[in-house]
C-alpha cells in the first residue's frame, strides 16, 4: 500500500502571523525536535515493515516525513542508526503489553500469556509484519538486524524456558519434559502462524490456532 499521502501533519513552526508578540516558551524547539523525531520513527517503521532493510532508502523516508535527506540525517546519522531505533520502538511498544524476556512461572501461566500476545497482534499488523519482515532479512550474518533478530529468539526461549521449568519443580509439569525444546517449538509455531496470517488473513485466524495449539500441548506435558 502506498502511504506517501498519509499522516501529512505539518511538522513545520507556524508562519509569524500565526504566533503570538509574547517570547516563546524556552524548551518548545526541544519539544518540536522530539515531535519530527517521532514522526520520522513512525514512518520508517511503515517503510521497513513494506518494503525490508534494503528495499526502503532513507530519501523517501524524509519525502513522507517532509524533510531533506540532510534534514533526515540530523536526527539520524545512517539508515542503520535508524532500523536499530526503529527496533528498539518496536520493542518498547512489545514490552507494553507483555515485557519483553518476562513470562509468569508454571507452564500453563505463560502459555497463556502468549496467548494474549497472539490476539493482541492480531490488532497490530504493522508491527508483525515489521518483526516478520527484518527476521527474514537478518538470517545473513551482514545484515544489520542480525543481531538483534537472534538475541530477541534466545530472550524469548530462555523466558519460556524458565517458565517451563518452574512448572516442571512445581510438579506442575511432566519431569522428563524437555523445557528448552518446547520453548523452540512454540514460538516457531507462533511466528509460522503470524507469517501464514500475513500472507492470508482471511484464511488464517493466528490467534484462535495458536490457542487451539497450545491446548493441544498442555495434556502432553501435564504432569
Amino acid at each position: 500500500m502506498d502511504a506517501q499521502h498519509e499522516d501529512h501533519d505539518d511538522i513545520h513552526a507556524p508562519p509569524p502571523s500565526s504566533r503570538t508578540s509574547r517570547a516563546r516558551p524556552r524548551g518548545r524547539g526541544y519539544a518540536s525536535g522530539d515531535a519530527r523525531r517521532t514522526r520520522i520513527l513512525n514512518i520508517a517503521l511503515q517503510e521497513f515493515a513494506e518494503n525490508g532493510y534494503r528495499g526502503t532508502s532513507l530519501a523517501r523516508i524524509a519525502e513522507r516525513a517532509e524533510l531533506t535527506q540532510a534534514g533526515l540525517l540530523h536526527h539520524f546519522r545512517s539508515k542503520q542508526e535508524l532500523l536499530v531505533a526503529v527496533l528498539d520502538l518496536r520493542d518498547r511498544m512489545d514490552a507494553e503489553h507483555l515485557g519483553v524476556g518476562v513470562l509468569p512461572p508454571g507452564g500453563e501461566a505463560a502459555l497463556a500469556k502468549l496467548t494474549e500476545l497472539a490476539e493482541h497482534n492480531r490488532n497490530i499488523p504493522g508491527l508483525v509484519q515489521l518483526f516478520t519482515v527484518l527476521t527474514g532479512e537478518a538470517v545473513t550474518n551482514d545484515h544489520p538486524a542480525h543481531g538483534w533478530a537472534k538475541d530477541r529468539y534466545a530472550i524469548l526461549r530462555t523466558a519460556l524456558t524458565r517458565s517451563l521449568e518452574a512448572g516442571v519443580a512445581s510438579g506442575e509439569l511432566r519431569a522428563d519434559v524437555d523445557a528448552h525444546a518446547v520453548a523452540a517449538q512454540v514460538f516457531a509455531m507462533m511466528d509460522g502462524l503470524q507469517l501464514q496470517w500475513l500472507l492470508d488473513p482471511d484464511r488464517v485466524d493466528m490467534a484462535t490456532l495458536f490457542t487451539d495449539y497450545v491446548a493441544s500441548l498442555m495434556p502432553r506435558i501435564r504432569a
